[in-house]
């Protein structure tokens, strides 16, 4: 059942028959832990020969690996495996409210859904009813594609915001007594998840009106101080933005390789599986997403970021302690101070507070990511990657030849209006938990004929 205007869909899923471990079969997002072997090497070791969504989805920590091509095709053998012997079991078409309870014991509430790729441009500078938050690197689509392409299943680890302060859409859902799907503590102290089915059509129509009211172009220009002619931004990538926007690709494909331009449009690969969650909800938490430097020497690469920001007019101040306890207490005492953006760095035993003083652009992970964008290419060996949390980040920091950037958390309040105004933020600028707080895959749904 498709509700064009809001481009929502209510997805028939697939879920795993009664008797198969739910600890065991539900794995976390595929983008997380990208440098640590050793969490993806325990998890191996959980699951063992059991059904899991670790044989149906490809850990980015194997991306480039030797065994890459391999891995991929043993996986869509998996999905088809899996369906033809009943693992997976069919459900009428139907929304799922979820209670994502963390390791730290927040609440997360969210709504499963599919959105229609037809309302979606990851290009820069669109202006359609879902877009991303984060710059779409383009580069870094063609491995994902590889795994979704010709694979039967999506899985989402897919999380899109909604700009609710009302609490009018998904809050209202947990006051009605629902049949459970699912009941599970995710592996690795990670928490635990609950799924309700939603099938009655008072609730269903309750949150086509709800969506429908939060798209309303009037109301949508009095709330962000917009022009009528301002196209409506509903839907915003938070968490996935590259798995959604491989979903957009290979959509597109399929339209221009299709006999029939009509049949087509009725094709299940037209919508993608996501998790709603609002922009409101007490239980999400912006979480900074932190970088380091591989392969690097950080004396040498701090000079470099100190000239980078000197050619743009910018004054960058070094400031160093003897401790991480005393550096993360001035990065955050610092924070406070107006007209500087304040970011605090590690390296084996160097820590210290970067700070700067008329940034040229408005979040300090712009900046240093432009840096990165430009320094990094010319040394060899070096790469970056994007991690969540400080206590990884200061582990691999203290590494030789590491250097770990500390940034500070984005804050919620003018988010919609800042992606409306300003475009899509630098890629990895946040990230709607830390690690073990992502969705763990569970659902899935069907993406071929």
């Amino acid at each position: 059942m498709n509700f064009a205007g809001i481009g929502l869909q209510l997805p028939s899923l697939l879920l795993p028959q009664p008797g198969i471990d739910l600890t065991t079969w539900a794995v976390v997002a595929c983008d997380q832990y990208t440098s640590q072997p050793d969490y993806w090497a325990q998890v191996d070791a959980l699951v063992g020969a059991a059904p899991s969504t670790l044989r149906l989805t490809l850990p980015e920590v194997y991306l480039g690996a030797p065994d890459e091509a391999a891995r991929v095709a043993a996986i869509q053998d998996t999905m088809h495996r899996y369906l033809a012997e009943g693992v997976l079991v069919a459900h009428p078409p139907g929304l799922v409210r979820v209670e994502r309870e963390t390791a730290r014991g927040r609440i997360r509430k969210g709504l499963i859904v599919a959105l229609d790729l037809e309302c979606y441009d990851f290009n820069t500078g669109a202006k359609t009813l879902i877009r991303p938050t984060e710059g779409t690197i383009v580069e870094r689509l063609p491995p994902r594609i590889r795994v979704r392409e010709g694979a039967p299943l999506e899985l989402p680890h897919v999380m899109v915001l909604i700009d609710d302060p009302g609490r009018t859409v998904i809050e209202p859902l947990f006051a009605e007594p629902l049949e459970p799907l699912y009941d599970v503590a995710l592996m690795l102290n990670s928490g635990r998840v609950r799924g309700g089915r939603i099938e009655h059509p008072m609730l269903l129509q309750w949150v086509v009106e709800q969506l429908a009211r939060l798209a309303e172009p009037a109301a949508f220009a009095a709330r962000y101080g917009v022009g009528h002619d301002e196209p409506v931004l509903l839907y915003a990538l938070g968490d996935g933005n590259h798995s959604f926007a491989t979903a957009k690709i290979i959509w597109e494909k399929l339209k221009r390789s299709a006999a029939d331009p009509v049949a087509i449009m009725r094709h299940p690969a037209r919508h993608a599986l996501v998790e709603l969650v609002n922009l409101h909800d007490e239980g999400l938490e912006f979480e900074a997403i932190h970088r380091i430097a591989f392969g690097v020497d950080p004396a040498a690469l701090l000079a470099a970021l100190t000239a980078f920001f000197q050619a743009q007019g910018s004054a960058l101040t070094v400031l160093e302690y003897p401790s991480w306890a005393m550096a993360r207490q001035a990065w955050q005492d610092l924070q406070r101070a107006p007209g500087r953006q304040v970011m605090a760095f590690a390296a084996q035993q160097r820590y210290g507070v970067l700070t700067l003083g008329q940034p040229r652009l408005s979040l300090p992970v712009a900046g240093l990511q432009a840096f990165l964008d430009e320094y990094l290419p010319g040394q060899p060996g070096a790469r970056l990657d994007y991690i969540h949390g400080e206590d990884t980040l200061l582990q691999l920091s203290a590494q030789p030849g590491n250097l770990g950037f500390y940034l500070p958390a984005l804050a919620k309040d003018d988010f919609f209006r800042t992606v409306i105004l300003d475009g899509a933020l630098p890629r990895k600028t946040f990230s709607m938990g830390e690690a073990h707080d992502k969705r763990f895959y569970l659902e899935s749904r069907r993406i071929t004929l």
